[in-house]
């Protein structure tokens, strides 16, 4: 068995014959399917994790990225149904942005016969804000979103001080910031899924108060788990956070 046992054109893992759920992780702004990689050797047999590569980063970098929220989802709703062909029921998983994708993409498959979505996962980022509540604002400028990352992200940062770096990883960056700001649903679609959302305790971009919000786009619960850590706290707290994503999908 490979590394990239499932090698799709937008899904990346390593095959889980016999699996009993195949859970869908989905990265942050600016990050890639390799964000997800290492959970592959943290999860029982029973778990097949799938991680998403968006267009215009590592291996699909000369691919334009997408410019709206529903064109992503959409796309990767797509790739969900085709590139992956049995029936095997699928948990999401967001980080920050990832959480926007995840729920949108729950929200396409619970309208599709037959595609079982079991639980949603989100991290690092409030429930999304209707038109209403927040009107959408314009991209920010690329020394804003420097300025946002080094707050989130201080030691992953130091890539963008790398002039070479800073010009291919940029792109991808600030087509993310761009969608965020545009993304405002015109309402929220309750699930009828539970919802788990995580973050870390000293998030600067989330606090845990704040996760409770996703309450507003389940009609099967929420629960809320904190972690030590910042934006970013799953990495140092990853073995942690897999063995409570498992403990919530199986």
């Amino acid at each position: 068995m490979t590394v990239f046992d499932v090698r799709t054109r937008w899904l990346r893992g390593v095959g889980a014959p016999g699996a009993k759920i195949r859970l869908v992780c989905l990265p942050h702004a600016g990050g890639a399917a390799s964000s997800f990689h290492a959970w592959t050797a943290l999860t029982p047999p029973e778990v097949e994790v799938v991680s998403v590569q968006y267009p215009g980063r590592q291996d699909r970098l000369s691919e334009p990225c997408p410019a709206t929220m529903e064109e992503l989802a959409d796309a990767v709703t797509n790739a969900l149904l085709h590139e992956l062909t049995d029936d095997l029921p699928l948990a999401l998983f967001g980080h920050s942005m990832g959480s926007a994708v995840a729920y949108e993409v729950a929200r396409r498959l619970a309208e599709i016969p037959g595609r079982t979505v079991t639980r949603l996962i989100v991290s690092g980022r409030s429930r999304p804000r209707t038109a209403r509540e927040l009107a959408p604002r314009p991209a920010p400028a690329d020394a804003e979103i420097l300025d946002y990352v080094r707050v989130l992200d201080p030691g992953g940062a130091a890539v963008y001080e790398h002039p070479a770096l800073r010009e291919v990883i940029m792109p991808s960056l600030r087509a993310d910031f761009g969608i965020l700001a545009r993304y405002r649903p015109t309402r929220l679609h309750r699930l009828d899924v539970p919802v788990t959302a995580c973050g870390g305790d000293r998030d600067p971009a989330c606090a845990v108060a704040g996760l409770s919000q996703w309450a507003d786009v389940t009609t099967q619960g929420l629960e809320i788990r904190a972690f030590e850590g910042n934006h970013f706290y799953l990495n140092p707290r990853r073995e942690e956070l897999v063995e409570f994503v498992v403990g919530r999908v199986l």
